[in-house]
């Protein structure tokens, strides 16, 4: 690259690292505390917890990472406005290459990333974390549960124990379950025991209390009762696998014999589509940011700021695609839009810069949106003034 090109690289590079850092740092830590039952609830270390943290990590980096682009691009080119910098290289007689160039340089490069990151590293960390999870969750109830305690294992799962003994054997059981919206359960038992696998649990000599939603109770007493822990577990083995946890390789060709595949084929389909199309989204955002701020332009005729304006765009197209990646979950005959979205937005752009054309909002939204940014400043002005003078 020439010295101009590097120059402006170095300088979007710099933009989009300072609003991805940021942007994902704060999002991922929202993730995290979501999880920190983890650590609550099982006794998992907070190192364990961190490993689990490192493993969400890769799940939203796809999401942030176009919108980190469009942000540090458009910013850095409206810096460059007011710097009158795009001015002058207009002035210079030079092509529009020089300001294009760097720019896709970095939003390939970006979506080749993303591209990796979707197909390859993020589904390894949601199965990674899956099982981390499972592990966990396994020898809940022979080592974790205190005595005496009452402890929710799950949405509408409540369990107490009296005592705990050697061999995974415990004493005084006593649980609720409302899982289900149809009938709730009380177990009674004398003693029990967890299988080694951590996912049947063995109640002996006690009695289930069951009552309908009509208010129908019976009591059933029994000598022996397994009770099945695999979905409090949430073993990787008994557990469903989904669509988005699943290798690129198994959704380019999948198994016709694999349950939750029988279940739902359309998810399937779905999560194919989105990784294949998902990594265009930073080279579209770019070009909507070099078509609204690509260009010099005076300050005065600006009637709305270019970082907004381009943010309006890539909303758009952002929800454009994701609605169009559900629809095509039940409706096959929408699946080549998955694509036809994000290429015709880059296609409309790039035909745009060709051409020499400035995308602008309509008249009938930037008007008012003029008026009131102008009210505002002179509001504004009047303000300062009025306080100036009183000083």
């Amino acid at each position: 690259m020439k010295i101009l090109e590097l120059y402006i690289f170095r300088r979007a590079f710099q933009m989009f690292l300072v609003t991805l850092v940021p942007v994902l740092t704060i999002i991922w830590t929202i993730q995290v505390l979501g999880r920190i039952n983890l650590v609550t609830d099982t006794g998992q270390s907070m190192g364990s917890f961190m490993t689990l943290a490192t493993f969400i990590l890769p799940t939203i980096i796809p999401v942030v990472l176009p919108f980190a682009i469009v942000i540090g691009i458009t910013q850095t080119l409206n810096a460059m406005n007011n710097d009158s910098e795009l001015a002058v290289i207009d002035a210079a007689g030079s092509a529009r290459s020089i300001i294009y160039r760097p720019v896709m340089i970095l939003a390939i490069t970006m979506a080749a990333f993303s591209f990796l990151i979707t197909n390859f590293v993020e589904p390894a960390a949601r199965v990674k974390a899956r099982e981390m999870v499972a592990a966990a969750y396994a020898d809940l109830l022979s080592s974790v549960i205190e005595e005496k305690t009452f402890r929710s294992i799950e949405d509408g799962l409540y369990v107490q124990i009296s005592e705990r003994h050697s061999g995974r054997v415990l004493t005084g059981i006593y649980m609720v379950d409302y899982r289900d919206p149809n009938m709730d359960l009380i177990y009674y038992a004398r003693e029990g025991s967890i299988a080694e696998d951590g996912k049947t649990l063995t109640m002996r000599d006690g009695e289930v209390h069951r009552k309908t939603k009509e208010g129908r109770i019976s009591i059933v007493k029994f000598v022996s009762y397994a009770f099945d822990l695999s979905s409090m577990t949430e073993s990787t083995d008994g557990a469903p696998v989904f669509a988005s946890d699943r290798s690129l390789s198994f959704l380019l060709k999948p198994d016709p014999t694999d349950k939750t595949f029988l279940f739902s084929p359309g998810s399937f389909r779905s999560e194919l589509h989105r990784r294949m199309s998902d990594w265009l989204l930073p080279v579209a955002f770019a070009l909507i940011s070099l078509v609204v701020a690509g260009g010099a332009r005076s300050s005065r005729r600006a009637r709305l700021h270019p970082m907004v304006l381009a943010l309006i765009f890539c909303f758009t197209l952002r929800w454009l695609s994701f609605y169009v990646t559900n629809l095509s979950k039940n409706n096959p005959a929408v699946t080549p839009l998955v694509y036809a979205v994000p290429i015709g937005f880059g296609l409309i752009c790039a035909y745009m810069l060709v051409t020499n054309r400035q995308l602008a909002m309509p008249r009938f939204i930037s008007q008012p949106l003029g008026r009131l940014s102008d009210l505002a400043r002179r509001r504004l002005a009047s303000v300062n003034s009025a306080q100036g003078g009183s000083q």
